[in-house]
């Protein structure tokens, strides 16, 4: 049995840069035959930051599960894009209907608006954190105010300097962090820069994260006073993102 296996650079325009993800594309009748083992071997083969598997459901959503090398992940916005691009493009889904996908995390949406892909994801919150040292010497910082969300932690520094110079221990940071680890700062020609490390799901560096910008969204909102973003993830590879806060509590 063969399956469609794609490869996108999401989160960029210009090729070799972006977030490259890779999407497997199944038929209803086929998703029998990928179980989760499968999935994370095929991951593991890929080994990019993730590997997308998705297909048709019942209700005319898409399933959709995300790998990174190492495991399973709830929630993954680069290879969401990727999937919505392969979906309208290679497996040619009207891109005038929206696309839901059924999800760890619930339900996703995404659009298809004048060229651009659009995603409705969900807004996380933070609250300081003032007693992991742990991580600040994992990442070789001294100075930093962090900030914990769920799992993630975010660390906000006062330059972009600051955060192009990082350099961590990834051994240090697999043991000690779980999940993602956000390094944030105001930017110059965009509003917010950031660098992201996921060693302990098998990503020593993370080139362009959607989910991040879950988290890194409404923490700049609150600090700048608006809703509407450009940012940068200024990774090796880099990428730009557009963004808009929606509070729900203010409708």
């Amino acid at each position: 049995m063969t399956y469609p296996l794609y490869q996108v650079d999401a989160f960029t325009r210009t090729p070799f840069t972006g977030n490259p993800a890779a999407v497997c594309v199944f038929s209803k009748a086929e998703t029998k035959a990928a179980d989760a083992n499968w999935m994370q071997q095929v991951a593991a083969e890929m080994n990019l930051s993730e590997t997308a598997f998705v297909y048709p459901a019942d209700n005319g959503h898409f399933h959709l599960r995300w790998f990174t090398p190492a495991i399973e992940v709830p929630l993954c916005g680069h290879a969401t894009l990727a999937t919505a691009h392969v979906l309208w493009n290679e497996c040619k889904y009207d891109k005038q209907e929206p696309l839901i996908f059924d999800t760890m995390s619930g339900e996703l949406m995404v659009h298809s608006e004048d060229g651009r892909i659009t995603m409705d994801f969900p807004a996380a919150q933070t609250r300081p954190v003032h007693d992991r040292n742990d991580i600040l010497q994992a990442l070789k910082i001294s100075v930093g105010e962090m900030y914990q969300s769920g799992e993630h932690f975010l660390i906000m520094v006062d330059s972009i300097d600051a955060v192009l110079n990082i350099e961590p221990d990834y051994v240090a940071l697999k043991l000690i962090a779980p999940r993602l680890i956000i390094v944030t700062a105001k930017g110059d020609d965009c509003d917010f820069v950031s660098r992201v490390f996921a060693p302990a799901a098998g990503i020593d560096e993370d080139p362009v994260t959607g989910s991040a910008h879950c988290i890194l969204t409404p923490f700049w909102s609150e600090r700048l006073g608006k809703p509407e973003f450009k940012a940068k993830q200024i990774s090796q590879r880099g990428g730009e993102l557009s963004l808009v806060y929606q509070n729900n509590n203010n409708g």
